[in-house]
């Protein structure tokens, strides 16, 4: 098959219609959890604790196994602008 071929095939898949600039806005961008995580240095079980994230959600989240759902994704982006308002939010309140 010559690369016309493939692109008229391709094209011809209603299934595999290629993006255009009016459907590219709908589309949900998932934050990339492995590369927050990576960005702030820390590992899965560091990542998991801080964050209050079941260790299991974010090794799913990593390795594509389940995707976020809006709430996690909205949560990821969060983390993703602002890790120390998230970390200061969920620490245990100090006494004294």
């Amino acid at each position: 098959m010559i690369d016309q071929q493939r692109h008229a095939a391709a094209l011809a898949d209603p299934d595999a219609q290629p993006v255009s600039p009016e459907n590219i806005g709908r589309m949900k961008r998932t934050p990339q959890v492995k590369v927050i995580r990576r960005a702030l240095g820390l590992s899965q079980e560091e990542f998991a604790a801080r964050f209050h994230i079941p260790l299991g959600t974010l090794r799913d989240w990593e390795q594509s196994r389940k995707e976020p759902d809006a709430a996690g994704r909205a949560y990821l982006t969060v983390i993703a602008r602002n890790p120390d308002a998230v970390s200061d939010a969920l620490s245990e309140p100090q006494v004294g």
